[in-house]
């Protein structure tokens, strides 16, 4: 019998493993990605959209202050 006293060099056997997959892992360098959801995307097409609603407005508004705005009752009646 073999008796090494309290300070064993191989007490914890899976500290060999973990040596080794550190060492596997840090040879395998990994390059940061970046994903845009599609939900994500859909919400910076919003941004654009609100920049034409907001011209668009402009427009309708400038139209009605110079007295130019004529509104189409038609199109209005079969909308509702």
């Amino acid at each position: 019998m073999k008796i090494q006293g309290p300070n064993q060099t191989n007490f914890n056997p899976y500290k060999n493993i973990q040596k080794k997959l550190t060492q596997q892992s840090a040879g395998i360098s990994k390059n940061d990605q970046l994903e845009i959801s599609d939900m994500a995307k859909k919400l910076q097409d919003q941004g654009n959209i609100q920049t034409e609603r907001k011209e668009r407005i402009e427009k309708i508004k400038q139209a009605i202050d110079a007295n130019e705005y004529k509104v189409n009752y038609e199109k209005t009646a079969q909308n509702g």
